[in-house]
């Protein structure tokens, strides 16, 4: 964890993040994934988050933790999830990001209610922006990044349903000139 403590500007204390989620109150909660549950928050001067929290005693865990401050701390791109910040505090480990009030693209696509507002113009908008956000990635950032885990669930939407990918977790860094990568491990869902 030394690495990511350096990124002081990044680092949110744990009882200010506890009391924006209302101690990480069930009507704060958003949802729950592989490494932990998500939940809605409000800072102090009215700033809405999204706080990650990563299940305590997952080893595997901390590796993703380290690899999504890492790299989206360093990433700005307008189809990209933004990371606020995150919090260290015993074993606690907490990913701060922007909130995105729309949820995520499965909830949409999944959802027989919500279904009918994403016509074929948005759908081609939401497209043409998840591609836009791997092209980014891929080519014009200045880390060459393989996400490793695209999926409905893991594309956010914003007011505007502006998508933002998001979850960097399973991500790995790649060569410029590399044109292929193997990894050891199967990733992603």
């Amino acid at each position: 964890m030394d690495e990511i403590t350096t990124a002081e500007s990044l680092q949110y204390d744990f009882e200010t993040v506890r009391a924006a989620t209302n101690n990480f109150s069930e009507e704060n909660k958003l949802g729950q994934g592989g490494f932990g549950a998500v939940y809605r928050g409000k800072l102090a001067n009215g700033q809405e988050i999204a706080v990650k929290r990563l299940s305590r005693g997952l080893g595997q865990g901390d590796q993703e933790f380290k690899t999504e401050v890492l790299l989206v701390a360093r990433l700005q791109h307008r189809n990209l999830v933004r990371l606020l910040g995150f919090c260290v505090s015993g074993d606690e480990r907490l990913l701060i990001y922007e909130f995105l009030p729309n949820s995520s693209l499965d909830r949409f696509i999944f959802d027989p209610v919500k279904r009918p507002q994403l016509d074929w113009q948005w759908r081609q908008m939401i497209i043409g922006g998840v591609a836009r956000g791997l092209v980014y990635l891929h080519e014009d950032s200045r880390l060459r990044i393989i996400h490793r885990d695209l999926k409905a669930s893991n594309v956010l939407l914003d007011a505007n349903m502006t998508p933002k990918i998001s979850d960097f977790g399973l991500a790995r860094l790649f060569r410029v000139d590399a044109t292929h990568m193997a990894t050891s491990r199967i990733v992603g869902t």
